[in-house]
């Protein structure tokens, strides 16, 4: 017979989400607010931020951002060219940030100099489910060019996020995806999820759901 001692699994998911309520808190402190960025590989978290960083200079809101990956700074170079202040944490064999890792990257953002920030996780569809960091809402992002069975596919990111958003939808159709079908999956797994289509490449549907990230209405991941 074996024997697991779940304890283990409860109390690291128990000190992440203390210290998730912490940068919570920390961030509040300091009039930031903070959206975490979840999605596989190439499904568009960067190409949203350098989207979203124009429209908020608009706004006249200052963003930052902390790039999360297993290893390197393409992203990060990426987020940095945008001209905004941004802390790039790799996690090393770790498939998603954790609190702490996000606690550690606060320390080295100047906070006072950020209005929104965006927290982009590491490329996975399953990992970042259960580890919350703090962030005010959390933003799933898929794309055409996985599959129409994506959502399907990994319903628990979709029941614990706040926002969908649905990617590449201009390559639908060169792919054989069917976004009614993903959007309907959504919706089967969160009906309360708002959904957004978006073209990253040319900016379609990129305002919609700003207004929406912007939104006040959510309760803190």
């Amino acid at each position: 017979m074996h024997h697991i001692d779940v304890r283990i699994e409860k109390d690291v998911y128990d000190v992440n989400n203390r210290i998730a309520s912490h940068n919570a808190e920390h961030l509040k402190a300091h009039g930031v607010r903070a959206f975490d960025l979840l999605g596989a590989i190439g499904s568009g978290k960067t190409a949203l931020i350098e989207r979203l960083v124009p429209l908020l200079i608009k706004k006249k809101k200052r963003a930052g951002a902390i790039a999360g990956d297993v290893y390197g700074d393409d992203d990060f170079k990426r987020i940095r060219s945008l001209g905004i202040p941004a802390y790039n944490a790799n996690t090393g064999k770790e498939c998603h940030l954790d609190a702490h890792l996000v606690e550690h990257a606060i320390d080295h953002l100047p906070l006072d100099e950020i209005d929104v920030l965006f927290i982009e996780n590491v490329g996975n569809m399953v990992c970042p489910t259960d580890f919350k960091l703090g962030a005010e809402k959390r933003i799933v992002i898929v794309s055409s060019t996985e599959g129409d069975d994506v959502v399907n596919k990994h319903p628990m990111m979709f029941r614990d996020c706040t926002i969908g958003v649905i990617n590449k939808v201009d390559l639908a159709e060169a792919v054989g995806a069917n976004l009614d079908r993903m959007e309907s999956d959504i919706h089967r797994y969160n009906p309360s999820m708002k959904v957004f289509r978006t073209n990253l490449k040319t900016g379609d549907g990129i305002v919609a759901l700003l207004d929406e990230i912007l939104s006040v209405n959510a309760a803190v991941k």
